[in-house]
């Protein structure tokens, strides 16, 4: 199919749990072979379980899978995620953070390079390309993930505080149960996961999308019911082609990106689509209750 990622929406269960056994794989790797090694932490809920593994081993002497762990912190949120989010958003994240566990669990921790600094970047690097992954097909490697995506549908805001709130006490949690060079190890791992999971998905937690497509109204229609945003139609002409069209303008969340993208897909398969970080929305840009009341209405 010329049109990879039509291919992509409608073989998506298929591509989904290739991209979760990936992903999974990856973050054993890093947090088997770089970071826990090195004694260099990761951000989340990830992080988390290393500083709750090594609090057990240094303070009380047992050792503590770190997988079992990052399964174990991520249960209440996946509670949240069924009542908030849906069966099939929770579902897929679970699956990644099984798939996390599990290959936490069978990878054997070695140790690749006595370099702390080569382990902190790398680290960072692959655990980053891990959760773009799972972000670029629609779904979380669990943890504040769900906690923001859960925020962002309920308020519409972003929760970048409490994500840095949350890295900066796995740094200094760090510092003070080992040495402040762990610390600053684990921010430059922190700040190249953040790099990566920004170039390979998006930074921005709101983006704008221009769709052009020959069945302009259809996109529309398919859009109202399932992502209720507002939008704005475009007249357009084609400077090669000469044509009409129609442009379709949205603003929609990072954790919308996905839906649009599949939905556009799903009418159109040589729909054009353009994708724009937006720094600021002002207006009104609705969360989950008044799209629930938009949809009501429409049904009604």
């Amino acid at each position: 199919m010329k049109n990879s990622a039509a291919w992509i929406f409608k073989n998506e269960v298929f591509v989904k749990l290739v991209v979760i056994v990936i992903s999974g794989i990856l973050a054993g790797v890093a947090l088997n072979m770089f970071l826990i090694p090195a004694n260099v932490f990761s951000s989340g809920l990830p992080g988390i379980a290393q500083l709750v593994s090594g609090a057990f081993d240094k303070f009380l002497g047992m050792q503590f899978e770190t997988g079992i762990l990052i399964f174990v912190l991520n249960i209440p949120i996946f509670l949240l995620s069924w009542l908030k989010l849906g069966k099939s958003a929770t579902v897929y994240s679970f699956l990644a953070v099984v798939a996390m566990s599990l290959s936490t669990m069978i990878i054997p921790v070695v140790t690749v390079t006595q370099d702390t600094l080569l382990n902190s970047l790398v680290g960072g690097v692959i655990v980053g390309i891990s959760a773009a992954l799972c972000l670029k097909f629609g779904f979380t490697t669990g943890g504040l993930d769900i906690v923001a995506l859960v925020i962002a549908k309920t308020t519409g805001r972003s929760v970048a505080s409490l994500m840095f709130l949350q890295n900066l006490v796995i740094i200094a949690v760090a510092g003070l149960m080992y040495d402040w060079q762990t610390a600053i190890y684990t921010i430059l791992s922190i700040y190249c996961l953040s790099v990566v999971v920004d170039k390979l998905h998006t930074s921005s937690q709101k983006v704008t999308a221009f769709i052009i497509s020959s069945k302009s109204q259809e996109v529309v229609d398919k859009l109202k019911v399932n992502i209720p945003r507002g939008m704005t139609l475009l007249d357009a002409k084609g400077a090669f082609s000469n044509s009409s069209s129609t442009v379709i303008m949205t603003v929609v969340s990072r954790y919308e990106l996905y839906d649009l993208e599949k939905y556009v897909y799903e009418i159109d398969e040589k729909a054009f689509v353009n994708i724009v970080p937006t720094q600021r929305v002002l207006g009104q840009y609705w969360n989950e209750d008044q799209q629930r009341a938009y949809l009501k209405e429409l049904h009604s």
